[in-house]
């Protein structure tokens, strides 16, 4: 399965149930985006899952060698994302899911 054909049927998945919306955009160099209340949780960008998550839990992904912190091209990771490691076996959906319900908790 292509990461492409993964992030769609992820996006299937949370679309509508969770007032889940799908944005073509290009935020981020992603091919497409996943937002709740019009924020961005989950994307799709070069072949990998990006999510949005609390600080001390992407340090933790990154500190078991899941994957690292996202980098928007300006030097300089951004310390709520993260880039799921193709290599990992953490799933997708249960990830996308914290990261839906921590996006949706804050209100910046």
């Amino acid at each position: 399965m292509t990461p492409e054909s993964k992030y769609a049927a992820l996006a299937a998945k949370l679309v509508g149930q969770h007032d889940v919306a799908v944005s073509e955009g290009k935020g981020f160099g992603s091919s497409g985006q996943l937002k709740v209340e019009g924020r961005i949780f989950a994307m799709l960008v070069r072949g990998e899952l990006v999510v949005k998550l609390d600080t001390r839990h992407v340090d933790e992904l990154v500190e078991s060698g899941d994957g690292r912190r996202f980098d928007a091209g300006k030097g300089k990771p951004m310390r709520e994302w993260f880039v799921l490691s193709p290599s990992s076996r953490r799933q997708w959906l249960p990830l996308a899911k914290e990261a839906m319900d921590f996006v949706r908790s804050r209100k910046e």
